[in-house]
């Protein structure tokens, strides 16, 4: 299944979905009722669309009585090209997206090269337009080859199509170069993103520093690694008024110090990862490598301060932190193992969690998975559902029970910290563009 390099050109093709329970997190609507797209659009939806019958001419989906939601939004993931195509490619990874209902991938620039220079972020689009079942959309790299020393040029970058910038896994350490690169992003609008790490405090850490990590004789990276980042972080944003994101928040203190800056007023926001509200550090008690991500598994507190984080607010959206490794990196010994799992494919089922588990409104959770990264990314027609919208969709059954096979995985890396787990939430249909790009039933 390919989508068509030019969606657009069925322009004229008209999709019912029947017998939906229409979720657009964005006005809170929850209600049984009927969509409609034309081509790559929606055109129109509601209780009582279709009541009076579906005109000669319309394909029809009946959605059996599941969940029609805006398609989902990450941004957040490793894709492998270029240069690391064994490990992800576009096609590989798109194939995962549609699976886990992500209709939007927007990529890390931590490729080889690095997404630094115009001509990059234009290749990397190229690509992705002739091999990715959904859309792409690349980040670019805050310093030239990820060096943290000499910045990017962001105008070009910005023109050339970035969405925002990030070096990706590493920290900016700099402080001098973060307030230069924030003062910059002000002339375009632009997130920059920061991988909250203190490289020289996480140096050779392999896991969350404690009383696991000593017991099982690991060398670990401490909270303060990632605190400290985000409060000199902080400061710099109110020197600059620049709009700034956490990308992956794993710790209660690093909560503390977002709380108290958006109490400030000021632009900051962050993310987190199923990862981090599903599975704490005990999960690494078997040294299995799947289970070590960065940042690291926290404490079972930081995990709990991560949902209720998530729950009022403070965390604004859920990303997959899709970070794919090809099996000799995860086969060593847990401390030469390499960092990341893979998390396309489980993002949503994961995130259901905070709804079946944590008394969240399906809404809310779904809210930080496709209106709240669109607004943080200038994605207006996306995320949403409502008439001239993209017809970007996912259909799921939010009870449905099933279990984590990675022979089934359809990303070439199954490094998945969730391997034989039960999860409830299916995905059974992905629309991109107004074109069907997964259906569970043709397997």
């Amino acid at each position: 299944m390919k989508r068509p390099a030019n969606p657009g050109a069925e322009k004229g093709r008209l999709v019912a979905y029947l017998n939906a329970r229409l979720l657009d997190p964005a006005t809170g609507l929850d209600t049984m009722g009927a969509l409609l797209t034309t081509g790559d659009q929606i055109a129109d939806l509601g209780p009582s669309l279709f009541s009076g019958g579906v005109p000669s001419g319309v394909e029809v989906v009946d959605c059996g009585g599941h969940c029609l939601a805006p398609g989902l939004i990450d941004m957040h993931a490793f894709v492998g090209e270029p240069g690391a195509e064994h490990k992800e490619s576009f096609a590989s990874a798109s194939a995962a997206a549609a699976a886990g209902g992500i209709t939007t991938l927007i990529c890390l620039p931590n490729t080889d090269p690095a997404i630094d220079e115009p001509a990059i972020v234009e290749y990397v689009e190229r690509r992705a337009r002739e091999n990715s079942l959904v859309r792409v959309q690349p980040m670019a790299a805050v310093t030239k080859g990820l060096n943290g020393t000499e910045m990017s040029e962001m105008g070009l970058l910005v023109e050339a199509g970035a969405v925002a910038f990030t070096d990706g896994d590493r920290a900016v350490a700099s402080a001098r170069v973060m307030r230069r690169a924030l003062s910059y992003s002000t002339l375009f609008g632009k997130l920059v993103i920061q991988h909250a790490e203190d490289p020289s405090l996480a140096r050779d850490g392999a896991m969350n520093e404690g009383d696991v990590s000593t017991r099982l004789g690991l060398a670990g990276i401490p909270v303060a690694a990632e605190a400290m980042v985000v409060e000199r972080d902080v400061r710099l944003v109110e020197l600059t008024g620049a709009r700034y994101h956490v990308a992956q928040v794993s710790a209660a203190d690093t909560l503390e110090v977002i709380r108290a800056a958006k109490k400030r007023g000021l632009s900051v926001t962050c993310g987190t990862a199923p990862v981090y509200f599903s599975l704490n550090e005990n999960a690494v008690n078997d040294y299995r490598t799947f289970t070590k991500v960065s940042p690291p598994l926290r404490t079972e507190d930081d995990r709990l301060a991560i949902v209720e984080a998530v729950k009022d607010g403070t965390i604004d959206v859920i990303v997959s932190a899709h970070m794919p490794q090809d099996v000799e990196a995860k086969r060593r010994p847990f401390a030469e193992a390499a960092f990341g799992a893979a998390g396309l494919e489980t993002m949503l089922a994961v995130a259901l969690t905070l709804h079946h588990s944590h008394g969240m409104r399906l809404n809310d959770v779904l809210a930080r998975m496709t209106a709240a990264p669109a607004k943080l990314l200038g994605l207006s027609s996306r995320g949403v559902l409502r008439a001239g919208a993209k017809a970007d969709l996912v259909v799921f059954d939010p009870e449905k029970p099933w279990r984590v096979d990675v022979d089934a995985m359809r990303g070439k890396s199954k490094n998945t910290p969730y391997e034989g787990l039960p999860l409830t939430g299916k995905v059974l249909m992905t629309v991109v563009d107004g074109l069907k790009v997964f259906d569970a039933k043709a397997g």
